[in-house]
């Protein structure tokens, strides 16, 4: 093991945007088909026809049995900057294969990442593009968290998951997670396939992943709170600092436990930046933000505009650009899908993707106060737009 010392860059630095292609084996996307490959069971997919060199440029050695934790909100630059608090984590980070953060996917938010890594493919593909999209049956938004108002999960999101193709193989798939995501509609959307495992206590959850490694194949872990506290009290917060603590401390109780030689794999869905209230953008007091609009949908770092029938999509990006100027990227769907940003696109995802798409800048969250309630647009921490802070995430790798 090679040590470093990780150089943690300025605030503004850490800000900035990070090249938006998808074309990478260091994604979150790439993370399972690696894994696959890893426990001989490779599982090619629409966006990583070779697993294996995934597998090495991630970094993976073979097992027979593999564990992939994703901590929900920690991002790469949150980790290195909190590892003081973490033991455990910062074992791991000493090491310098460890210390190269990865790249989710964009928009950098829950639900397209997660879609993402349980399928190995890209927002593009499961038509999963944001907290809220529009419904193509309906033509009205839905939001993705509980698919509220939102299509079938399984005809919205019709990749296969890498859980289903092991399952179709032999190979022992396992999910470990909070008993109330059993069945959940984003359970069904990104990780059918695998069999569902609870427990009782967070301690229980994490013996239970341990144990599951005693046969070979593959366990998934998702670890909740540093995500919810997060949102409610700040990643700066003494709150966010317990969570962190406490989700080390079941990680280092999960290597302890895992059957000798497992593949330990830990990454996240996305990092987080603190929103500066000075910065919020309310869409509903600017009457050119609003003119040609039918629907904004996304979230307050990544917001998706939906024209009104016979609107140019061009003449929304040109209003929304000239009053936001270097507060935010702004892009039509079509240039967005020529950029690369969702990855590949079927023409079911190029239904939902909205007409404009607007990536905030620095601090900035841009709201509406026409459909949005006071808490959600005053949010301490926030995610979803492309900067490092908020696309970089851990990819760390330990053996049991």
């Amino acid at each position: 093991m090679l040590l470093m010392s990780i150089e943690i860059p300025s605030v503004d630095d850490l800000l900035n945007f990070v090249d938006d292609s998808c074309n990478s084996d260091l994604r979150l996307s790439a993370i399972l088909p690696a894994v696959s490959s890893s426990i001989d069971a490779s599982i090619s997919t629409d966006v990583y026809n070779d697993p294996d060199t995934a597998r090495i440029s991630l970094g993976f050695p073979k097992s027979q049995s593999a564990v992939v934790v994703l901590v929900d909100g920690l991002g790469y630059w949150n980790l290195a900057i909190r590892k003081g608090h973490a033991p455990y984590l910062r074992y791991l980070l000493n090491d310098c294969a460890n210390q190269r953060p990865i790249k989710t996917c964009i928009p950098s938010t829950t639900v397209a990442a997660m879609a993402t890594f349980g399928t190995g493919t890209c927002p593009g593909l499961t038509a999963m593009t944001g907290y809220t999209q529009k419904n193509p049956k309906t033509g009205a938004l839905c939001q993705l968290i509980q698919f509220r108002d939102a299509p079938d999960p399984l005809d919205l999101q019709r990749q296969p998951t890498i859980f289903e193709s092991l399952s179709n193989l032999g190979v022992r798939a396992n999910h470990v997670s909070l008993s109330k995501f059993e069945d959940s509609p984003l359970t069904q959307a990104a990780f059918r396939g695998a069999k569902f495992i609870s427990g009782s206590t967070p301690r229980a959850r994490i013996m239970n992943a341990a144990n599951s490694t005693k046969t070979p194949g593959l366990t998934y872990l998702y670890l909740r709170d540093i995500d919810k506290v997060g949102h409610n009290y700040g990643w700066k917060s003494e709150n966010w600092v317990s969570a962190f603590e406490q989700i080390d401390a079941q990680l280092s109780l999960l290597k302890k436990n895992c059957q000798k030689g497992t593949l330990i794999v830990i990454t996240a869905d996305h990092g987080m930046i603190e929103s500066n209230p000075d910065l919020k953008i309310d869409i509903a007091k600017d009457s050119r933000l609003t003119k040609g609009v039918k629907l904004v949908g996304g979230e307050p770092r990544s917001v998706m505009l939906y024209a009104e029938d016979g609107e140019n999509p061009d003449d929304i990006a040109l209003r929304w650009s000239n009053v936001l100027q270097d507060k935010a990227r702004v892009r039509t769907k079509e240039q967005a899908v020529k950029d690369g940003v969702f990855g590949k696109v079927s023409p079911l995802a190029l239904s939902v993707i909205g007409d404009v798409l607007v990536q905030a800048k620095s601090s900035v969250t841009i709201v509406d106060s026409r459909i949005e309630t006071e808490k959600a647009m005053s949010l301490p921490s926030v995610h979803g737009s492309m900067s490092h802070m908020e696309m970089d995430i851990p990819c760390l790798v330990d053996i049991a």
